[in-house]
């Protein structure tokens, strides 16, 4: 055999082998895969689907790929065309040919439409098989495959047999949800701390070391005039950040912990235990000569300039250039005061470490025999102390005996000023000056409800949350309108409204009112209110914010105040309105408003802007009720109809939105945010298009989505509609029933409040707080990726949580601890609530648990002209017992609750047993 001859054959033997390779492999694909593959590519395709109800009929729509067949399978009726009809009932099955099927992943794959009048519904081609069919229990339908023959009964107990369970079911199947728990999993983060005056723009951020937290260069103070970062002249163009250190510095271990005064005050303390010497740490702002009793604050319009996102007409770009001159010129700095006490807690000599703060970049001097730090300019920005005198070096070793402690301070301006002023400074007191601030925010608390539960932790941050919505609440005293800002953004009609909220719950009705204040001066000519970054969403969610404050009050003199302006805002929606009833947006949005609710560019006829707009409206017309009827009819009227709309374009939405499996077999219809998007839930990406956003990709159907119908009344919390979301809500769009990025957008936490889910409410309320907050400030991050601190939106949502909690209004009922945790009713505990205000009026409850006495007793007050016809107090026993005697009510033991029918404005509850 020749060379040539010989390397043809080889070459012929590999093919060979390789194409017995490939075949090979091949026929040892499992059958279920060689399927996959096959359906990855366009062909025919064939699926039943059998109707367990009486004569279903309607229409097949296809979605990528094409219709080519209706056969009646099972039972008597008659096809034409993508119509079908049945004259019969009970199982009736159809059978469906599709022709140029999509089953691939990714988008544009083939969607099904069932157009029935009763439970239409839609569902992914790909998404049909025969272990797991498509079983929509509460549309009794399921979809199967065309070789699947099973019954809808045979069907619904293959599902039930298999005993598997909802996200949601394994929730109520678990022990109730603690703070102690929920830790064990949630992130653990630190927040920056903000310190500062009520009022007044003027902050200092704080950032120390801390294992969560390590900074380079140190611990960080940043004077900041609200978000913005102080531009000293001649000094930093972009701002200033001040470092300094206590202790040796960032080692392998950095053993620190934080609190507030008595846990709660805008007060800060540190403890640093570097091996054998202590640093205890204290920080709190007040001012630079005058006492603490009396504030000026910083006028809303240049608060609201300072702060990011804010929004101006040109008319009021004109009124802010004045008030910036004003607010600027001071004679009266705000002054960081630190005190460190540094003590030797070991048995041997051990020395110590202090530098004081340094700016982190920019030239300065600094004076030991007199502690100032200056900038060239001759202006001072710190003042040191070693015992009381000048601190004789920037960076200091001390060595101290066994117990023996120092004391070294510094007091940081807000603003350099002057050696003059310095000098004076210097001769401040500290401990006066501390007993002076602790007064200030403990006299602010007592004019505030009382609330007291039996966790520490939730009863100081229900105080320390109040202090901390106040410390950024910016404007003019006494009396100038307030400007509720949000972290370092400015206030927002959605965002701000728990912030306004809380503070008629806690009786700050001034608060509330002058907060409010604040959109109605900044409303534009037409009656439209937007503040803050192109977002359409604020006039109807004011408005909703109006109409709580009204709940809460009853003030009508002040209705009658602003009735011309809210009546512009009112006439602004409806005109927006009427803009859009188009006859080509019937299902699609007719007569709904568009525009962007959040920070995506989704300019769509969103649910979400329009149930604002909606709830905003319906508020309107029972503020006006019995101020103005004639207005009040027409805003009633015309915000029905909206309504209608609404829910019309809702419910074609809804339709049209493929069906997801839940954990227990059953498949749930879903709606998308707004009408117009085709493929239904963005998360499940059936579009070519990129949705992830804000660290996660359910943005857009789980935070501003259409659970926000239910929230603003278009939809009932108890209709099927608002369960289907909750139940597929909680399968897609939480972790451990707490929403991904910035979770406090999700009203979820709301619905099962108001139907008393208490597992899933309290599995939300400790996993959220738990991963946002600083567990030892109690301070707010807006995201779970260290994003936007002191985040007061996300704080005061947990307080309004809190509040649900607690109690919480439905219609002429009050309902009390509705989903408190079990744990709160431990022997010798109590819950207490003094003076907390409600729709019904000014509102105080104590309870008290004796249960080795073997009863609970509770009491209840509320003798407003507005109190409750109906009263609910849900009082579970720690173990679960049920009541055997029940006195002062009527008891519902499945619920642990006792029912005060016609209650008169005072009752006694006691549950023995």
């Amino acid at each position: 055999m020749n060379q040539k001859e010989s390397n043809s054959k080889n070459r012929f033997a590999i093919t060979l082998g390789f194409l017995r390779g490939i075949l090979f492999i091949l026929l040892s694909f499992p059958i279920s895969l060689q399927g996959q593959i096959k359906e990855m590519h366009p062909s025919k395709q064939k699926i039943s689907i059998v109707f367990n109800r009486a004569k279903p009929s309607g229409t097949i729509q296809v979605l990528n790929g094409s219709l080519t067949k209706i056969k009646i399978i099972k039972g008597r009726g008659k096809v034409k065309g993508d119509y079908f009809e049945f004259t019969s009932s009970d199982n009736a099955r159809i059978l469906l040919e599709i022709d140029n099927a999509q089953n691939h992943v990714g988008p544009e794959s083939t969607i099904i439409s069932v157009k029935t009048n009763k439970y239409p519904f839609s569902f992914f081609l790909r998404d049909v098989s025969i272990d797991f069919p498509i079983y929509i229990p509460d549309y009794s339908v399921v979809v199967l495959k065309d070789s699947d023959n099973r019954s809808y009964n045979k069907v619904q107990l293959d599902v039930l047999a298999r005993k598997l369970q909802t996200k949601l079911q394994k929730i109520e199947s678990e022990p109730e949800e603690s703070f102690a728990l929920a830790n064990k999993r949630t992130l653990n983060q630190t927040c920056p701390t903000w310190l500062g005056l009520s009022r007044d723009i003027r902050i200092f951020e704080i950032r120390e070391s801390t294992p969560k937290l390590p900074l380079m260069a140190g611990n960080v103070i940043t004077p900041k005039f609200s978000a913005k970062l102080h531009n000293l002249e001649k000094t930093d163009e972009h701002g200033v950040s001040y470092s300094y250190i206590v202790g040796r510095g960032v080692g392998s271990e950095i053993n620190i912990s934080r609190r507030l005064e008595e846990g709660v005050l805008p007060i800060f303390h540190s403890t640093l235990i570097d091996d054998d010497i202590e640093y205890y740490s204290t920080y709190f702002v007040s001012l630079e000569k005058s006492p603490l009793t009396e504030l000026k604050g910083t006028n809303y319009l240049v608060a609201d300039k300072y702060s990011l996102g804010c929004m101006f007409t040109k008319e009021q770009e004109k009124s802010l250039k004045p008030k910036l001159k004003e607010a600027f010129d001071t004679s009266e700095e705000t002054i960081l005061y630190f005190r460190s006490v540094i003590t030797n807690k070991g048995t041997a000599p051990r020395y110590a470490w202090f530098k004081t703060i340094a700016p982190e970049k920019g030239q300065y001097t600094f004076e030991p025999n007199t502690g100032l730090s200056t900038y060239p300019t001759g202006r001072v920005f710190c003042i040191s102390k070693l015992n009381g005198n000048s601190l004789p070096n920037e960076e200091v070793a001390i060595l101290l005996q066994p117990g023996e402690k120092v004391i070294v301070d510094f007091y940081l301006p807000h603003t350099p000023i002057s050696k003059d002023r310095a000098l004076a400074l210097s001769t401040q007191s500290f401990d006066k000056k501390f007993i002076e601030c602790k007064t200030f925010w403990q006299t602010k608390l007592k004019k505030a409800a009382q609330i007291r539960v039996p966790e520490k932790r939730i009863e100081e941050m229900i105080q320390a949350g109040l202090l901390q919505l106040d410390l950024i609440t910016y404007g003019n005293e006494p009396n100038g309108t307030l400007v509720p800002a949000i972290g370092v953004y400015t206030a927002i009609g959605t965002e701000s409204s728990p912030i306004i909220q809380f503070y008629n719950s806690m009786g700050w009705q001034d608060i509330a009112k002058r907060s409010l204040t604040f959109f109605l001066d900044k409303q534009h000519e037409d009656g439209f209110m937007q503040n803050f970054g192109g977002y359409m969403v604020e006039t109807g969610a004011v408005l909703w914010s109006m109409g709580e404050y009204f709940r809460y009050t009853d003030d009508k003199e002040w209705i009658k105040q602003i009735e011309p302006k809210v009546l512009k805002s009112c006439d602004y929606l409806l005109q927006w309105r009427n803009k859009n009833k188009v006859d080509s947006l019937r299902g699609k949005g007719y007569g709904m408003i568009d525009g962007k609710v959040a920070d995506p560019r989704d300019n769509y006829h969103q649910f979400m802007l329009n149930g604002y707009a909606y709830i905003g409206l319906s508020r309107v017309a029972e503020m006006l009720s019995t101020i103005d009827p004639d207005q009040s009819n027409r805003i009633r009227k015309e915000a029905e109809a909206w309504k209608k709309d609404i829910r019309e374009s809702f419910f074609s939405a809804m339709a049209l939105s493929p069906v997801v499996p839940l954990g227990d077999g059953t498949w749930s219809p879903t709606a998308p945010p707004w009408p117009e998007a085709s493929g239904g839930l963005r998360l499940l990406l059936a579009n070519r298009e990129k949705i992830y956003s804000h660290g996660t990709f359910t943005a857009q159907d789980a935070l501003l989505g259409p659970l926000y119908l239910t929230f603003c009344e278009v939809l009932d919390v108890n209709e099927p509609a608002s369960k289907m979301m909750l139940n597929y809500h909680g399968e897609l769009f939480y972790q451990n029933n707490a929403a991904f990025s910035q979770p406090y957008y999700s009203r979820h936490n709301w619905v099962q409040a108001k139907l008393g889910l208490v597992k899933p409410f309290l599995k939300t309320y400790y996993n959220t707080f738990s991963a946002l907050a600083d567990p030892e400030t109690y301070s707010f991050w807006e995201h779970y990726f260290y994003a936007s601190p002191h985040k007061t939106h996300e704080n005061a949502w947990f307080l309004m949580q809190t509040r649900w909690m607690l109690y919480m209004e439905n219609g002429q009922t009050l309902k009390l601890l509705s989903t408190i945790p079990r744990k709160w009713m431990e022997d010798g505990k109590t819950i207490e609530l003094n003076n907390v205000q409600s729709y019904f009026g000014s509102l105080n409850v104590k309870v008290n648990s004796e249960i080795k006495k073997g009863y609970i007793e509770a009491s209840i007050q509320c003798n407003s002209d507005r109190k409750p016809n109906k009263v609910t107090i849900r009082i579970p026993h720690p173990n679960g017992k049920k009541a055997v005697k029940v006195t002062g009510g009527e008891y519902d033991s499945d619920t642990e609750t006792v029912t005060v029918k016609s209650f008169n404005g005072s009752a006694n509850v006691r549950v023995e047993y």
